[in-house]
């Protein structure tokens, strides 16, 4: 499986940004689809995941309520669209997909999200 994420730049504090992730290869209703991000010094985190069969979504708590995770399977698509921006999001952020919860099977090449105050 390839991924490409792509949308990221730079927003003020309370903006708005969408991602996208064009996956390609061999994709399966099992599969679980999912955004992680990862900070300058920091650890790589977990952002959110949705079931590419159920739709099922799943969110980390500090994003809650301003993330949503949604996929286009007929075009094997996978967004984010981010609201309420805060500088704490700041961050690489890649796409992925695995077959656990939580975990990353396949990762593609991040898109730089820059929050500035």
């Amino acid at each position: 499986v390839q991924l490409q994420a792509s949308g990221g730049g730079l927003v003020q504090a309370g903006g708005s940004l969408r991602l996208s992730c064009a996956a390609s290869g061999r994709t399966y209703s099992s599969h679980i689809m999912g955004w992680f991000r990862q900070a300058p010094g920091k650890e790589r985190e977990f952002v959110a995941q949705i079931r590419r069969g159920t739709g099922r979504t799943y969110y980390a708590d500090s994003v809650k309520g301003r993330f949503t995770i949604s996929r286009d399977n007929a075009k094997n698509i996978l967004y984010l669209q981010m609201h309420s921006l805060k500088p704490e999001d700041t961050a690489v952020y890649y796409c992925s997909v695995a077959t656990t919860l939580y975990d990353i099977d396949y990762r593609g090449k991040g898109t730089q999200v820059t929050v500035s105050s």
